[in-house]
């Protein structure tokens, strides 16, 4: 199983932006569901984006209006351009692939560790007020 790799993180005053690429492997970039997650110290793991095979995005409340979830079929790229940021954004941010659920949740990506089979080594995110 090939890693996904991010990159472009950073450290950004409140107000920046930063945007986050991860490049995928083709086995990994035609899962179902794409996804960023994020961990800030102390704090459980959060699903802050979510792409599907079909285009469908979905996003933490967190972060919805300020997050935009991407991908580049052509070149196998998963995006998270991060606008208006905050100190709180500031986490690890991990991309990752993996498959819809299952039973009630067929046809659904998971806000959930579980659900995703691909994990990258993650990307900082540093927000300073």
């Amino acid at each position: 199983q090939v890693q996904p790799v991010e990159s472009g993180g950073g450290s950004v005053q409140a107000g920046g932006s930063l945007r986050l690429s991860c490049a995928l492997s083709r086995a990994a970039y035609i899962s179902n569901c794409l996804a960023w997650f994020r961990q800030a110290p102390g704090k459980e793991l959060e699903a802050a984006a979510i792409i599907d095979e079909d285009g469908l995005t979905s996003y933490a409340s967190s972060v919805k209006g300020r997050f935009t979830i991407s991908k580049d079929d052509a070149r196998n790229t998963l995006y998270l351009q991060m606008n208006s940021l905050k100190p709180e954004d500031t986490a690890m941010y991990y991309c990752s692939a993996g498959f819809w659920g299952a039973d009630a949740y067929a046809g659904v990506c998971l806000r959930v560790r579980a659900g995703y089979n691909y994990w990258g080594q993650g990307t900082q995110v540093t927000v300073s007020s």
